[in-house]
């Protein structure tokens, strides 16, 4: 006698919210921040991380896809090339009562997907996307904070800035284009922001955050640090963390957001080989 073999369990789709662009605003050059809201709103998933971070979907505005995607369908009717891609971001702030949320995108002129995206959106355009994620928020029995990161992690590091207490104390190293990328933000008295510009060096091609770690102060007692951006630049940052400084991995929050001279769905995929490995775990 024998018996059916059941199928392999799958995880249901993930839903998507379907969000209205209601406002946009250009913080940099380099910068723009994309608010949305509306009904959609309730079908975001909760998270009370700092880093919370969403996947936009993109379809392409010739298809006439309309969202929510079924994306599992899609994978079956349409060529790769013709699916929509998904692009990681954080959320800046989220705004539950209000049903609002921002996101800040990098923009590089015609470079990429969502870059331009952004650049172009106006109110009544669409937003989809899943999630929030996250896993870090600010330790409060830390004795002091490190953040760093480039433009990529700035939104990230600006909200886990701002979750602060008023009475902590740190240092934040924050790589820009130029001083016409330096955005305010609200930082607590004893935290002290350090910004390093490029100064027309490609993003991505530079050493200024491990150089100015290395070579920066360093308070006595316990760090809780957050150092996000350029997958090149996390790797320098994790030996002078965990070599060169001795931290324990349990303090530090490092990933790489973007590899210089890899597209998106290059440097997704060599995160499951050695070179995208930026730690063990």
């Amino acid at each position: 006698m024998s018996s059916a073999v059941p199928e392999p369990s799958r995880k249901p789709p993930r839903p998507q919210a379907v969000l209205a662009v209601l406002e946009t605003h250009r913080l940099s050059p380099h910068l723009v921040r994309v608010v949305a809201g509306g009904p959609g709103f309730e079908d975001l998933q909760e998270c009370d991380a700092t880093d919370r971070y969403a996947k936009l979907l993109f379809a392409k505005p010739e298809l006439g896809l309309v969202p929510p995607y079924d994306l599992a369908a899609l994978k079956q009717d349409l060529p790769s090339g013709d699916r929509p891609v998904k692009r990681t971001y954080t959320i800046r702030w989220l705004d539950r009562a209000a049903r609002r949320l921002a996101i800040d995108f990098v923009v590089h002129g015609d470079a990429g997907i969502a870059g331009p995206w952004a650049a172009a959106a106006v109110p009544g355009d669409t937003m989809v996307l899943m999630g929030p994620s996250g896993k870090w928020s600010p330790d409060p029995t830390a004795d002091w904070h490190l953040f760093v990161g480039d433009e990529s992690a700035l939104p990230a590091i600006a909200a886990g800035i701002e979750a602060l207490h008023p009475a902590a104390v740190g240092h934040a190293y924050l790589e820009v284009d130029s001083a016409a990328g330096i955005i305010p933000l609200d930082a607590p008295p004893g935290l002290e922001l350090h910004w390093l510009h490029r100064d027309g060096q490609v993003a991505g091609t530079t050493t200024l955050l491990a150089d100015a770690v290395a070579a920066g102060p360093w308070p006595g007692g316990r760090v809780d640090a957050f150092v996000h951006g350029e997958r090149g630049a996390m790797k320098a940052l994790r030996d002078v963390l965990f070599r060169d400084k001795g931290l324990a991995r349990s303090q530090v929050s490092l990933s790489g957001y973007w590899a210089y001279g890899r597209e998106e769905d290059t440097f997704q995929a060599e995160k499951r080989e050695p070179i995208g490995q930026i730690l063990d775990d």
